[in-house]
Order: structure tokens, then sequence, then C-alpha cells
């Protein structure tokens, strides 16, 4: 997923990113709605050219072997890559794999990333590889995950400490003010500061198109012709990119929760806010309809109480039994991570309620999650930091005073409730170090293998629309669609979708155009 960061001290540090919440409480009890067509897509034979420059990276051996953590049979591997594509002689980087058994006996390899932009490929296969492919997918494959460049392992983006990152999240600034936004813009060009002291040059070369040009090199040094692929969320953009970039090297790739590549930095704020407005619609209808809910008449008076409490928080933050101030921001990014799946919403619930009585450890717990905290206090991911960075290349966005107040009322009408929050991101990259090295453009990577995109009805982060757009643009795009509430589809939606899914990454059987899964 890709959303913009809250306003915070930092200026740029909370990036939404649902970690357990959205793998937990995954079934396959959907109804068999829909399947797949007699197509059949087989791997182009050939060998795929390697760029001019790159041949002794591309004939790289990787030395697999135990991974420092107990992972059982998973087995550990780096890869090297140009630090400046436009530079192949220059300075490297080293980018972190995982992957499962299989290749030893020559099964071909599929590789995940699960999303982010910031999130770990190598925690998602330790950690949740069972909720998100299924069996006989990695009976069929070696899954490798990977850490992008900037990403935890790989050349990571290093930003703030972990009592930094604290106070930073127990920070209240309220841009609306002309003080409140001189503050923001204080805090963005601070901690840009911080990151290009405590990262250096990798800071200007962790856009998604580099990204992407890794993944070729992996799928080389992993022995395959072409690239198989399962990419979630902001995983799709990455996805998009390789297609655009390497059409005749796609084999089976499969993009769920789609990005809409031509969409810049607002109008993906825009579609997110009224997307994630709908959720809490949603969400609201749900409690109220169960046990313990402390909503009460319809589902817009819920909504309405809802918007009550995050009125309070804002005008004075609650203070958690740890001791942690939790201002607004923080409050709505506990507030939004349950919504990434309504297998969750029922936590959610209990957070409201225990905030309606003054309680906000459940939301702060959630807010932790999704900043990547533990108990202990330790940020175990960069996700933040590379979050940020990532976006800050990938786009310009627009950061006078004007543009931003217009902006701003535009997320608030689309979203009364959480609108506000997702405004003034384009102050955050105003004073990045590095400049932009791509825009929003539509992706048609002419010639490629069949792309099947999936889109989720009710997704608060990657609305809908998005799934059809990026299926329009691709010229082998198979749009798949299922009628569910959350974020992403493939390994909580049920039997069609997994059947959907699986029938096309094993057999190459290529889903129906616009099948819908309910």
């Amino acid at each position: 997923m890709r959303l913009h960061p809250f306003p915070s001290a930092s200026g740029a540090i909370a990036a939404v990113f649902a970690t357990a919440l959205v793998l937990t409480g995954c079934t396959a009890d959907g109804g068999p709605d829909g399947g797949p067509d007699a197509g059949v897509a087989e791997p182009t034979s050939g060998t795929a050219a390697v760029p001019e420059g790159l041949e002794d990276l591309y004939a790289q051996e990787p030395a697999w072997q135990s991974c420092e953590q107990d992972v059982g049979d998973l087995e550990c591997a780096t890869v090297e890559a140009p630090l400046d594509y436009a530079d192949p002689d220059g300075e490297r980087i080293e980018l972190a794999l995982i992957r499962t058994g299989g290749a030893e006996d020559g099964a071909p390899h599929l590789l995940l990333n699960p999303g982010g932009p910031g999130a770990s490929g190598v925690d998602m296969v330790v950690d949740s590889l069972d909720f998100v492919v299924s069996g006989a997918v990695q009976d069929h494959y070696a899954v490798v995950g990977f850490d992008p460049r900037g990403v935890s392992r790989s050349a990571p983006v290093e930003c703030l400490s972990d009592e930094e990152m604290d106070a930073a999240r127990e920070e209240h600034i309220d841009p609306s003010t002309d003080e409140g936004l001189d503050q923001v813009r204080e805090s963005a060009r601070e901690y840009a500061q911080a990151c290009d002291e405590n990262t250096g040059e990798v800071l200007g070369h962790v856009d998604t198109d580099s990204a992407a040009r890794d993944m070729d090199l992996m799928r080389a040094v992993l022995g395959d012709q072409q690239l198989n692929y399962l990419g979630f969320s902001y995983g799709t953009s990455l996805g998009a990119s390789y297609a655009e970039q390497f059409p005749d090297n796609v084999g089976r790739m499969v993009l769920d929760g789609a990005m809409d590549p031509s969409l810049d930095e607002f109008e993906v704020s825009l579609g997110q806010a009224e997307a994630f407005e709908e959720a809490i619609t949603a969400w609201a209808e749900s409690c109220l309809a169960g046990p313990d809910c402390p909503l009460s008449g319809t589902a817009e008076d819920g909504v309405e109480q809802l918007r009550e409490l995050l009125a309070q928080v804002e005008e004075s933050p609650l203070t958690s039994s740890d001791g942690r101030q939790v201002p607004a921001a923080t409050f709505v990014a506990g507030l939004i991570t349950p919504l990434y799946a309504d297998e969750n919403w029922p936590m959610l619930t209990q957070a409201v309620a225990d905030a309606m009585n003054g309680n906000p450890d459940l939301m702060l717990y959630l807010a932790d999650l999704n900043a990547g905290r533990d108990e202990d206090g330790e940020y175990g991911s960069n996700i933040n930091d590379a979050f940020t960075a990532i976006n800050c290349l990938d786009s310009t966005a627009a950061s006078d005073t004007e543009t931003l107040r217009s902006q701003a009322e535009q997320l608030d009408e689309a979203s009364p409730t959480i609108g506000r929050f997702l405004a003034y991101g384009g102050a955050n990259c105003a004073e990045w170090p590095e400049k932009p090295v791509d825009e929003p453009a539509p992706a048609s990577a002419p010639g490629a293998a069949p792309i099947v995109v999936i889109g989720t009805q009710g997704d608060p982060a990657t609305p809908y629309e998005w799934a059809p757009a990026l299926a329009d643009q691709l010229e082998s795009g198979v749009l798949v669609s299922w009628n569910g509430q959350g974020h992403t589809a493939y390994g909580r939606a049920g039997e069609c979708i997994g059947t959907a899914v699986d029938g096309y990454l094993i057999e190459g059987e290529v889903p129906e155009d616009g099948l819908t899964c309910d």
C-alpha cells in the first residue's frame, strides 16, 4: 500500500502498513463464482537479454546458506546490484533474499513483494508465507522473498533513532494553521537532513524503477528465463514498472490490490480518503449489528460519534498506561490499521470502546504495529523511513501553501472523518535532499505475457477503481474482482480468487477477463 504520512514532528514518518493484522484469520471459504477460461500462458523459450555493462552482475551465483535467525528450512543469500544503474561500474549494494525449498530440484522461482513501499519481503516469507501463498503454489515454486533496495536488510534508509521516532509520534502539530504548517515544514527539513546524514548516497537511488531493475537481476541470478511474481499493494507498482521495462521477461505475474501508476501524489491521497471513509462506514454498520458496540443509532450516527472522539483527541491527546502521549495522528494510524482486513474489525470496535472510556492502549498498540514498533520500544523495520524516501523519488508533489490548503479542503470533503490527516503530504518531500527521478505515467508493457490484476470492491488502501485502470493500461492485463472488504484478496478471499490465482501461477490458466468473485 502507499499512503501519505500523517503530519508529525518528523514531517514524514507515519507510513501506514497493516502488518500481522492483515494476515490473520485468512480462510478459504468463498463461493466458486466464475473461473479460468481455456487460455494457457506458456513460458517463452530463449535466453533473456543481459543489459549492457551488467554482465558480471547477471552472472552471479548466490551463496545460499542458513539464515541468521532460526527459520527452519529457509535459506538466505545476498545479491550484488549497482547503486546507480546509470553507472554499472560504480558503487554496489547488497540485496537480501530468502527462499523456500525446491530450487535444487529445478523448481521455478516466484518472487514476492508485500507492499509499502518499505515492507520487507524477507519478513513476509518468514512470518506470513502460509497466510498469503497457498500450499499448492509453494509446492510448485521455490518462493523468494526479498527486501527492495532501501528496505530493512538491503542498503536500508536510516533516519531516526528509536527514541527520536517515539518522540516524533507523540508530537501533535495542526498544519491547518500557518504556525502549524511552518512547524511541519521545519520538521520535514530536520527529518530530511537526518536521513541524508544517516543514509548517504543510497538515499538518491531507492526509486521504484531501480528496484524493478533489481528484480530482473534477481531473475537472472536465480536462473529463470522469465520472472514469476506475486505483488501486493505497492508491490503492484513494482510489478507494473518491471513489466514496462522488461515486457519480454514477464512470466506469470499477479498484481493484487492494484495501484494506478498514472495517478499523482494528491490523486492517490484523494482516492484513499474516499475509500477509507467508505470502509469506516462499513465498519460502523457491522459494529452496530453486533454485540458490545460503543456506537449508537444509525451507521451515520456512529461515524459522527467517531468523529467527535477524534476531535476530542485532537483537542487533548490521550495518555497510555506506559506514559506515552497518543496525539490524533498516532490515534488515526491505529484506527485505520484494522480496516485493512474486516476479520479484524472486532479489534477496532474494542479499541474505539476503550478510547471512549479514556484508555488508548489498544489503539496505540495498533498504531505501533503500523509503525513496526515492538513492546520493548524497538522499531524492527525501517518502513517509515523507506516509505518516505521511495515516495519522494517516485514523483513530485505540490508544496505551496495555496495548493496545500485547497487539497486539504478536498480531502476533508472526501473523508470528513480522517481526510485532514491525509493532507499536506506535499510538504514532506519539499525539503528532500534528492530530487524526484520519475513521474506518474500509465503502464502498457506491450508484448508482455498475461498479467492478472486483482481489485477488491471494499479496499480502503488501494481503491477498487485503480485495478480496472491498471488492467486497461496494460496491453495484456486481465482483471479479476472480489466483492469483499479489506486490502487485497488472494489468501483471504476464498476459493474463487484462490482457484483463479493458483490456476494461473501453477498451470498458466489465464482467468476470464472480468471474472468477479463474491
